[in-house]
């Protein structure tokens, strides 16, 4: 027998804090008693999370609203983009209602113009972890909102606003439950998680039974505490993340790094608004892999920026060498509509970024491959993502979903998704391992 609940459709676009604003929005409309719709055609209405920093991304939302209202035609767009809605709406002008990113009440009360919630109570509870768009044993945790920083090919602050950080102790609250409902790893998220509560002038909260500052390093020891892997996400450089390493080595949090450098060339950098030290930077990094040799740092850069030389691009390839990072991800420079760089002259063809892109993954590739040559031999923790007949995938601590490698185990299918194993590797290869599980790691629990 159908559902007499109202159904509502989600296609979320873009970054990981778009999916979050996505499982928030699922959210608050599960708990009003609307049901979740896979597909276009059982769908009531459906929402479509758009993604606006580079052109490519608002052409990607411009064609999934495109096919939303081809396939089902009552469409509630929001996200990024949704702060241009002349340009929505000159491409479909019959989409029902335009909102701007993390404009969560925007989206709620456009559903109920749309289609009215039944206001059932019994249809209207929701697990207190919320509804997730992830798999079940890792979760995105969303500290903050918004960035301070001026980067000159970034309209971030412009579409989101400053930074907005959480009460710490709603941060903790949500980490718990979801480690109570048996997530297995928290991914942290922000668009600068490193300057997490300066807006709040790390003000303190109470956290069971005890004050906890909105800092970094805070927040990192007190999540330390949940027993699940903790993974850290768009970290930039600051002195305190120094005070973060000791903590991976303590085991209390993975041994993991996502740094944005974007690049390496002091003139680059500086065109794009960015600290120029790189030489310090790498003296840092041989520092937190002398506390903690099991750190991988993972980064994103940027190639063809204007005004970017091929000597500027062959530092950046040295300081790579020299860095040895062990996974890296690198995309040609695009305009972005109203970022200032669009502005800077000498901008560099196509054919060129191609190539130095090209030249660029090679590099990576190498390190990445000589780094995971040195794990043959030896065991290491697997957090299983994937079972089916003919074994399983999972991800190392140096792994995280989507963006990083994979651990495969070929013929173990005695696991499930959420599985922490202990796995001996065999053979490496680029970003991937493979190995046999030679043991069990406990269940992670909460510690109180």
């Amino acid at each position: 027998m159908p559902s007499p609940c109202p159904k509502v459709g989600i296609v979320s676009l873009g970054c990981s804090k778009a999916l979050v604003d996505s499982e928030r929005i699922m959210t608050k409309l599960r708990a009003e008693g609307y049901d979740i719709s896979g597909s276009y055609d059982g769908a009531d209405v459906v929402i479509v999370n758009t993604c606006g920093f580079l052109d490519s991304a608002r052409a990607e939302s411009l064609e999934a609203i495109g096919e939303a209202m081809a396939e089902n035609g009552k469409v509630i767009v929001t996200g990024c983009m949704g702060g241009d809605e002349n340009a929505i709406r000159a491409a479909h002008p019959n989409v029902l209602a335009v909102s701007g990113p993390h404009q969560y009440q925007a989206v709620v009360e456009a559903v109920h113009a749309a289609i009215p919630p039944l206001h059932d109570p019994k249809l209207s509870l929701v697990p207190p972890e919320g509804l997730h768009l992830t798999p079940h044993h890792y979760a995105y945790l969303k500290i903050s909102e918004g960035c301070n920083n001026s980067c000159s090919f970034c309209i971030i602050p412009d579409i989101r606003g400053p930074l907005a950080s959480r009460n710490v102790a709603e941060v903790l609250g949500e980490a718990e439950r979801l480690a109570e409902s048996g997530v297995k790893e928290l991914l942290v998220i922000s668009q600068d998680t490193s300057a997490y509560g300066l807006d709040l002038r790390h003000a303190e909260s109470i956290w069971r039974g005890r004050p906890v500052r909105a800092h970094l390093t805070d927040l990192a020891s007190a999540l330390g505490e949940l027993g699940v892997w903790v993974r850290l996400h768009y970290v930039y450089p600051y002195p305190h993340v120094d005070e973060i390493i000791p903590l991976m080595a303590e085991g209390k949090i993975l041994p993991y790094l996502d740094i944005p450098f974007q690049h390496a060339s002091p003139t680059v950098l500086k065109a794009m608004r960015r600290p120029a030290n790189q030489e310090k930077v790498l003296g840092r990094i041989r520092s937190w892999r002398q506390t903690c040799p099991d750190l991988a740092i993972r980064s994103t850069f940027i190639v063809g920026f204007p005004g970017e030389t091929e000597d500027d691009f062959e530092a950046l390839l040295d300081w790579l060498d020299e860095a040895q990072l062990d996974r890296v991800g690198c995309f040609k420079y695009e305009n972005v509509k109203g970022a200032p760089a669009n502005a800077l002259g000498d901008h560099v063809d196509e054919d060129t970024k191609e190539e130095r892109h090209l030249r660029f993954m090679e590099v990576a590739r190498q390190i990445a491959d000589s780094r995971a040559a040195t794990k043959v031999g030896q065991r290491v923790q697997v957090i299983i993502d994937e079972v089916d007949e003919e074994g399983a995938i999972g991800r190392s601590m140096a792994d995280s979903p989507e963006v990083d490698g994979a651990v495969f185990m070929n013929g173990e299918t005695d696991v499930a998704p959420g599985d922490i194993v202990e796995v001996k590797i065999e053979v490496a290869e680029d970003y991937d391992l493979w190995g046999d599980v030679v043991g069990r790691v406990p269940t992670p629990r909460p510690r109180r």
